[in-house]
């Protein structure tokens, strides 16, 4: 496994968010993490990446990565897709992509080429500023930036909220193509749909535990796990 989460709790001041969430995500594989909003879907993955206090074991490559700091997590080669995207609105698209290089002018895997062979979009518009790109263009951007950065697995936290249907199918049809290229994905998503079209196995979480695990035809076959834990 390239990843290995063991009763991982987490915590927001005094609140207890996660408490003892297992799951592990294998080489090139796409996990899907399902749920209610506020179950903590979106803390695992902060969890993971450092980004709130937490208690527990997070192994990457077999090493113990708990209680590094961001940054250090994300050169060892996990990358994150928050929700809310983060790009830099004045700089163009192409200065955006740059800036996911962890060394500047420094490429490993994935070079311009590349990210722009995955969503020919940004290839046209890499010299407008990210501000004045759709919702869409600007969630691929997200992706091919974090890209750019070489990682091994990505955390990605609602990739198809409040796009459109056609461009929901384009960002399954780019994960799907991600992770054939090697790179494994943890993905958070509402949408049933993509994620049991595009994941090997999913996780359903509910009240910051794990409630269900499975493949997407165990999933498919539980109908009680999705009217008890799922907004369907």
């Amino acid at each position: 496994m390239i990843l290995e989460v063991k009763n991982l709790h987490a915590y927001y001041g005094q609140s207890h968010i996660l408490h003892g969430v297992d799951l592990d995500v294998g080489d090139g594989e796409i996990v899907s993490l399902l749920g209610r909003n506020g179950v903590g879907r979106s803390t695992a993955c902060k969890a993971i990446m450092g980004l709130v206090p937490s208690q527990g074991t997070i192994r990457f490559r077999g090493k113990d990565i708990s209680g590094l700091r961001p940054d250090q997590i994300a050169h060892g080669g996990i990358g994150y897709v928050p929700e809310d995207r983060q790009i830099f609105p004045t700089l163009t698209v192409r200065q955006n992509l740059e800036l996911g290089l962890k060394r500047a002018g420094k490429f490993g895997r994935w070079k311009f080429a590349d990210v722009f062979s995955l969503f020919p979009n940004l290839k046209e518009r890499q010299d407008v500023a990210a501000g004045v790109l759709s919702g869409g263009e600007q969630q691929m951007l997200t992706m091919c930036r974090t890209l750019m950065g070489d990682p091994e697995l990505i955390l990605i936290d609602e990739p198809t909220e409040g796009l459109a249907p056609k461009l929901v199918e384009q960002v399954g049809e780019l994960l799907a193509e991600i992770s054939r290229r090697g790179v494994a994905i943890l993905l958070v998503e509402q949408k049933l749909a993509i994620a049991l079209k595009i994941s090997s196995r999913v996780y359903v979480m509910g009240h910051g535990r794990i409630v269900f695990q499975g493949g997407p035809a165990d999933f498919g076959a539980n109908s009680a796990v999705r009217k008890e834990w799922l907004e369907v």
